[in-house]
């Protein structure tokens, strides 16, 4: 660099340090700004006693709440003051900065929810046909445990609609000044939250507004929830291309135990594009970007669901779950939030047609919407047999059986049984594929006393298939009706834990098939266990020890793996502490599944003649029979063996 470039550089750089010098207020305007500070700190509290005043004189009748109503209640030379701090931190929105929490209620037949002139969102929402498992009403969400509004700038200033107080509006004349609107069966009412902006200082804009419209029918939990922004040109900042929607809610726990609802409850979505839904983790905090075309969003729980869903698609969406360590609310599950970027045209007006859906997680509500709702509902859907096995066998069955007007213990016994006739023949064969290896027995074990060194396994091994080859048997037949049945089992794993039908249902000692029934609460908690004493879980564990005794005594051949006996024995021990805390339907279901396999296997005992059975395999050694390529293998092999000792 030459002299004239270095010199340059000094000039500039001493420019900024002067500049710097020259702006940093003294000593006596700092103290002043924070005096002012101060000011409008007292004169806001001031302002807020005032309006406590005037509520209190009035007996909390409505006040009209504009700035200059407030101001002018004030010492006078407040006046000023608090309009240019209003207008200063509120700008647009400063005559909506103040009001007061004037709650109106829309209620159909199944839901009831309080809008808030403060934010204008749902404050509460009840539904009317549940109860939580202490008979309270099912509260989905209140004012301490949820939040929903619009955040943007206007004139570089950033305004969330949760901070102001909307007016209503009344579409139907014929109900303006209500506080509490009702709709009945198929008819339906409209009403509207208006955010309006300052047309000055005294008074709105009634062309420049934001809206939330929501319109409820009769007998449906949907509803219609539309985003609209009106004459909003001059207050929304011109480069503004999106309008971030922000949801938050903390889940409540509605259910007897937090565990299962623990498990149950997170954040699913499902893509505009795509059939399938996804879902973030249920066991520990998650987030997630969702990218484009999102079609709904769903906070859920284990019987109920709150879900915002897009008419067309949302451009994308922020979504987490995460559970708070202190200043938990009561009752408290879970904690979501969501943050969805609305598109915004800065020409025109701009709206958004959306619906919100707070109800039951019940498979035949979910599905007559169309858009996947149902695949919130745990029932296996990422294993194919396990979801068809639920969708088109159980479920239909189980909806025909509650026509009749049983109770539901009822039904899950006739249910039972309905499935195992069904599975009678595969019961059957698999029977009698083990009733051929029992007649065998004594043939085996001579083969084992035979081949006793351990170098001689494989000989022995070839043995025994040859003696099964040349009896007829196949080994594996036993275990093939048992791999047709599983995916049954697992189906049904699923789907008593996931029916809301069985939530509060009672049967015998039960009180709620959907829980635990607990008969003895233990005076401390066992790890792995719990503490309580589920009767059906024990009763269930018995019978299943039972029949893993009778199992092996019919299959036990001598070839056993060391420990497999006792292995099959601590199974049904871990099924103890697995379902002590899990719904009484499913380890009722388990356990009437057992009694009737016991059923079954005294009948097919007494149809099955072992002497016959033996003598028809002894037969069939006289047979020729041809070598199977697996045998031929086993052979070669030993020869093999033999030719390298």
């Amino acid at each position: 660099m030459d002299r004239n470039t270095i010199f340059g550089l000094l000039l500039i750089f001493g420019i900024f340090i002067g500049w710097g010098v020259w702006m940093t207020p003294s000593k006596e305007e700092t103290e002043k700004q924070r005096q002012m500070q101060d000011s409008i700190i007292a004169n806001l509290n001031k302002t807020k006693d005032t309006l406590d005043k005037i509520n209190a004189s009035k007996n909390n009748e409505p006040v009209k709440q504009s700035i200059a109503e407030i101001t002018s209640l004030t010492d006078s030379a407040l006046n000023d003051t608090l309009r240019r701090e209003f207008k200063a931190r509120f700008g647009n929105f400063a005559q909506s900065a103040v009001g007061e929490k004037k709650i109106y209620t829309i209620q159909n037949d199944l839901v009831k929810i309080d809008l808030n002139q403060l934010g204008g969102r749902p404050w509460r929402v009840q539904l009317k046909e549940y109860q939580t498992y202490d008979t309270l009403p099912v509260i989905m969400f209140d004012s301490a445990t949820s939040a929903m509004g619009l955040e943007f700038f206007s004139h570089n200033k950033l305004v969330n609609t949760n901070q102001f107080y909307f007016k209503p509006f009344w579409y139907d004349r014929t109900n303006e000044g209500k506080t509490n609107l009702s709709v009945t069966g198929n008819d339906s009412l409209v009403f509207g939250m208006r955010l309006y902006a300052d047309a000055s200082d005294t008074s709105f804009n009634p062309g420049s507004y934001i809206e939330f419209k929501y319109t409820l029918k009769g007998n449906e939990y949907m509803i219609s929830f539309d985003v609209a922004f009106v004459g909003m040109e001059e207050v929304i900042d011109k480069n503004t291309t999106f309008v971030n929607l922000n949801w938050m809610a903390d889940l409540r726990s509605q259910e007897q135990s937090l565990q299962n609802e623990h498990r149950e409850s997170t954040v699913y979505y499902r893509f505009a594009s795509e059939k399938d839904v996804s879902y973030l983790s249920e066991t520990k905090d998650d987030k997630e970007s969702l990218g484009t075309s999102v079609k709904w969003i769903s906070y859920k729980a284990l019987f109920f669901t709150s879900v915002l869903m897009a008419d067309k698609e949302f451009e994308g969406a922020e979504v987490q779950t995460f559970t708070k360590t202190d200043k938990k609310p009561e009752r408290y599950l879970k904690s979501m939030s969501t943050v969805i970027p609305l598109s915004y045209q800065s020409k025109g007006n701009t709206e958004h047609k959306m619906s919100l859906y707070y109800g039951p997680t019940k498979y035949r509500t979910l599905r007559n919407y169309h858009i996947q709702l149902e695949r919130q509902i745990t029932l296996g859907w990422s294993f194919a047999p396990m979801w068809i096995i639920n969708v088109y066998a159980v479920i239909p069955v189980f909806d025909w059986l509650e026509t009749w007007g049983l109770n539901y213990g009822i039904i899950i016994l006739i249910l039972t049984v309905l499935l195992k006739v069904f599975l009678f023949p595969i019961a059957y064969w698999s029977y009698r594929a083990t009733a051929k290896m029992k007649v065998l027995k004594p043939e085996i074990e001579e083969i084992t006393k035979k081949f006793t060194k351990p170098e001689d396994s494989m000989k022995k091994q070839q043995a025994t298939m040859d003696l099964y080859r040349k009896a007829g048997v196949n080994p594996m037949a036993g275990c093939i009706p048992m791999l047709l049945q599983f995916p049954i089992l697992i189906a049904l794993f699923r789907f008593f834990p996931s029916s809301i039908e069985l939530r509060q249902q009672s049967f015998l000692w039960a009180h709620d098939l959907s829980s635990y029934d607990s008969i003895f609460r233990l005076p401390f908690e066992i790890p792995f266990y719990g503490d309580h004493v589920s009767l059906f879980t024990l009763l269930m564990t018995v019978s299943t020890i039972i029949y893993t005794k009778m199992n092996n005594d019919m299959m036990s051949t001598g070839n056993q793996l060391p420990g497999m006996k006792t292995m099959m024995y601590i199974m049904p021990v871990m099924f103890l502490g697995i379902f002590n805390n899990y719904a009484s339907g499913l380890s009722y279901y388990y356990l009437l599944a057992n009694l009737f396999t016991f059923g079954q296997m005294w009948i097919i005992r007494r149809n099955i003649n072992e002497e016959k059975l033996l003598l028809k395999l002894q037969e069939n050694k006289k047979k020729p029979v041809k070598k199977s390529g697996f045998q031929r293998r086993l052979e070669e092999m030993a020869k093999q063996q033999g030719v390298k000792r």
